[in-house]
């Protein structure tokens, strides 16, 4: 009896210790902290070709660490509201109705990557932070609005004018909202800004800061400063698409803008060593949409990429499929979400085939989008 008692001692204490070393295991490879770095508007041909003369030796470096995996934009327009709503929620369109810079609403309740995060983690133990260069499309959080709309006044003629300003007028107004009539009544409607919802479930939301150099300083400093919780970054470098637009994707600026991310990610790998908290974070770097071949805009860019130390991504995907990869990482259920996600995380083998973009042709054309 005594003899059989042993053996069974024996093997609970040989089961309990697999466990602990299953535990063990498993906490080593699950980070603390993910940090995603937007380079707005970046090429992946760009990134390829720069770090073939070795001018990304930091991105380089964290890629020799994990991978660097195609992205393809297959839903939504190739622009900043459709493209960092999709890469924050992992929705389509039709979910989320963002579909470009024009056509736009604040994002429902719930579905970005910061609000599941804090769900999951609970909101006093998980920080989640944005720091952002642009000053729109991308940060703006404009709340939706109502307001009742005035009609002219009995007898009033229209204002004279040439049918330039009519359309100016009418812009103006789409881009205030739309109308629509209750009850009789005309009301101007504006869905507000895809970040409105989303951003009040963080700890910081700072956006407008234009210059890469002031976006690193302020992530350095709340790097400092939430270091002692898990947490979730989004840094959003600005100034590539600013010098695409400026300069055109074939110049030297807009490389320069490239290499310029370069930099901030070395100044923010470095600070993580310094926290010592490296090791327990992933970063993931990618763009909202590419700039078409030879010109100053994006109007059908689909082609940019994912770089990270995240030796776990094991494919190519798409635009949708990057905030599923981070909520996996942190290792959020995602059968349980509802609505089921667009995306699939890159952590693991895609369930259906990978959606390819249309190539484009040239000014910047291609198939459509859905």
């Amino acid at each position: 009896m005594q003899r059989t008692m042993k053996i069974l001692i024996a093997g609970m204490s040989l089961v309990a210790a697999g466990t602990v070393l299953a535990a063990d295991a498993a906490s080593a490879t699950a980070p603390q902290n993910v940090i995603l770095i937007g380079w707005d508007g970046c090429h992946r041909d760009h990134v390829t070709a720069l770090l073939k003369e070795d001018k990304l030796p930091n991105l380089k470096k964290l890629i020799a660490e994990g991978s660097l995996v195609n992205i393809d934009v297959t839903s939504g327009a190739t622009d900043t509201k459709a493209g960092w709503t999709q890469i924050l929620t992992g929705y389509k369109p039709e979910v989320t109705g963002v579909y470009n810079n024009s056509r736009y609403q604040d994002a429902p309740a719930g579905l970005s990557v910061f609000e599941r995060l804090k769900a999951h983690f609970g909101a006093d133990k998980f920080a989640a932070v944005a720091v952002i260069g642009k000053k729109a499309h991308c940060g703006e959080i404009n709340p939706p609005t109502k307001k009742p709309l005035d009609p002219p006044a009995e007898g009033s003629a229209a204002p004279a004018g040439n049918k330039a300003g009519g359309k100016k007028a009418a812009a103006k107004a789409a881009a205030q909202g739309k109308v629509v009539e209750e009850n009789g009544q005309k009301f101007l409607v504006f869905g507000g800004s895809p970040y409105f919802t989303m951003h009040k479930s963080c700890d910081e939301w700072i956006f407008g800061l234009t210059q890469d150099a002031k976006v690193g300083d302020k992530a350095i400093e709340l790097l400092d400063k939430h270091q002692n919780k898990p947490f979730f970054f989004f840094v959003h470098f600005a100034e590539v698409d600013h010098s695409g637009h400026q300069c055109g994707e074939p110049s030297q600026e807009y490389n320069d803008a490239i290499i310029s991310g370069d930099t901030q990610l070395g100044r923010l790998v470095e600070k993580l060593k310094a926290l010592n908290l490296y090791d327990k974070t992933k970063l993931y770097v990618t763009a909202d949409h590419g700039f078409n071949v030879g010109a100053k805009g994006h109007g059908y860019a689909p082609y940019v990429f994912l770089a990270t130390n995240d030796k776990r991504v094991m494919r190519d995907g798409t635009r949708a499929d990057i905030a599923p990869t981070v909520l996996d990482r942190f290792g959020l259920d995602l059968a349980k979400f509802a609505p089921p996600l667009d995306g699939e995380s890159l952590l693991k083998p895609a369930t259906r085939p990978v959606a390819k973009a249309p190539p484009a042709k040239p000014g910047g054309k291609g198939g459509k989008l859905k």
